[in-house]
């Protein structure tokens, strides 16, 4: 019956989260609503641990609070690409919360745990409603007497009124002009709205149902763990064959590197007709790829040679530690290139996040080495999760659109001058700098951004501004002082409107 409880009081808590995400989250763009939802669903599973007396791992409370500081983050920054890195963080956190509330500790779980945490998480999170209802909750069990029995009786009513309800409700609605429009009245709405919030409801409901089944009722106990010691199943010869190789391309990678960047641009414009700027915007992408890459490449060597001799192992963490070292002057050699890059072309979402990707790829490497590479493997993937949220706050604490628009305001104007229309197609955030930038921008950057600052910002804001600036689920910092600021300053920015870029 204990289990049958639990699970009526999932179902329970799935329905009003589910009422509550239908409410909340259908209003565009995101802000407080994701925030309120957050706190809604670690409020529920809090309770449900603490009402049914569940040990959760050491790591559940800060897992949860790393939810919640997710989700107010849709409350403060106004940036589409961060966004998204926070709803991958907070997947991720969701996921890992599950495996705490199930006692497993963070710290002694290999990468390969983290992937099946992951993958059985989505998937008991996917099924786990339809395992409530027809697996976990013993239907037989629930008592036959008292109060149930009235609800199923009063329920049972219902059913059996309804046809009559619709029959005589018609023939009385045609005799009498004023009762049918009574029933018209009563009974007005629109199909497709009801059916577009009972379509969210049941969704949002059977996802949070299932999540907190996942985390509270299932036990994954019965799946093969991945975290035993294994045999090699190659030995030393291919693996470190392999990385020899590899090694060896890297090496001729550098030497190429290091030429063309100690020769300079005449050296880089005589040999591959590119400019400076264009040499180092032609690659970067690539070697932040073949960099990732690295990582599951060394990773898959490491679980290769686990049953090697001493001898052998410490081959192998030669090779590995060679490659790193490489691996360090390729990365270098790539964020160089993206300096540059940006010096010549400016700075741009993309170029930001994946310079950040990079910064983490450094520390992830540098975390490998310290940990796999010495024999502590167990640390690694802890190490690497902790980096990988540290970098998040990071961007959070850089507010990257405003970074993009002073970096490209104040960088020279070599190759590309300041893009005022990308500026203004940032989010809330790069308001404040824009504004702070108009005395000094060109008569036509001006324009259009006091144009463009009007439209999105204004009273006259136009689309989704408009749709949501009395919609208090998305409510956000930024562009709640995006809207008062440009409103402050909507006669000066008007004043410099030109008439070829206000008809564009």
């Amino acid at each position: 019956m204990t289990k049958t409880r639990m699970g009526l009081e999932i179902l329970g808590a799935g329905l009003v989260l589910g009422v509550i995400g239908d409410s909340l989250l259908r209003a565009q763009p995101w802000g407080l609503n994701v925030t309120l939802c957050a706190l809604a669903l670690t409020t529920a599973a809090t309770l449900l641990v603490r009402r049914h007396s569940i040990t959760p791992g050491p790591d559940a409370p800060w897992l949860a609070l790393t939810v919640v500081l997710l989700g107010a983050a849709f409350m403060r920054r106004d940036a589409m690409g961060l966004a998204q890195f926070d709803v991958i963080g907070m997947i991720i956190a969701l996921a890992l919360g599950a495996a705490s509330v199930q006692g497993t500790q963070l710290a002694n779980m290999r990468p390969l745990d983290y992937v099946r945490s992951g993958l059985m998480a989505a998937g008991g999170t996917i099924a786990g409603s339809f395992k409530l209802i027809g697996q976990d909750v013993a239907w037989r069990e629930l008592p036959q007497e008292g109060r149930l029995r009235h609800a199923r009786a009063i329920g049972l009513g219902v059913l059996l009124a309804a046809p009559l309800l619709v029959v005589f409700g018609s023939l009385f609605a045609s005799a009498d002009s004023i009762f049918s429009n009574l029933l018209k009245n009563v009974f007005a709405f629109d199909v497709n709205t009801v059916a577009s919030h009972m379509i969210l409801i049941g969704v949002w409901g059977a996802l949070t149902a299932g999540y907190l089944r996942w985390s509270l009722i299932a036990r994954p106990d019965a799946a093969p763990a991945l975290t035993g010691e294994t045999a090699s199943t190659l030995g030393i010869v291919p693996v470190g064959t392999a990385l020899g190789l590899l090694n060896l391309m890297f090496l001729l990678f550098v030497v190429v590197q290091l030429r063309y960047f100690l020769g300079g641009a005449a050296l880089v414009e005589e040999r591959t007709g590119l400019t400076y700027a264009e040499y180092a915007r032609q690659g970067f992408f690539q070697l932040m790829a073949a960099s990732g890459l690295v990582l599951p490449v060394l990773m898959g060597a490491d679980h290769l040679v686990r049953g090697e001799t001493a001898a052998n192992l410490t081959t192998f963490r030669r090779l590995a530690s060679l490659l790193l070292v490489l691996l360090a002057v390729v990365m270098a050699s790539a964020l160089q290139r993206m300096r540059l890059y940006v010096g010549a072309f400016g700075l741009s979402e993309d170029r930001l996040y994946a310079t950040a990707f990079m910064v983490l790829l450094l520390g992830v490497f540098a975390w490998f080495g310290w940990t796999v590479l010495r024999g502590r493997r167990r640390s690694f993937a802890f190490g690497a999760l902790i980096q990988g949220f540290a970098v998040l706050a990071g961007l959070h604490v850089l507010n990257p659109d405003a970074l993009i628009v002073r970096t490209n305001l104040h960088r020279p104007a070599a190759e590309r001058p300041f893009d005022a229309r990308y500026a203004v197609s940032l989010g809330a955030d790069a308001v404040p700098p824009l504004l702070d930038a108009l005395p000094s921008l060109a008569d036509r950057d001006r324009c259009i951004v006091a144009l463009e600052l009007l439209r999105h910002w204004g009273d006259g804001a136009e689309g989704d501004y408009r749709a949501v600036q009395g919609d208090w689920r998305t409510w956000n910092w930024s562009r709640s002082r995006a809207r008062r600021l440009v409103r402050e300053r909507a006669e000066a920015l008007r004043a410099l409107l030109c008439t070829s870029t206000a008809s564009e």
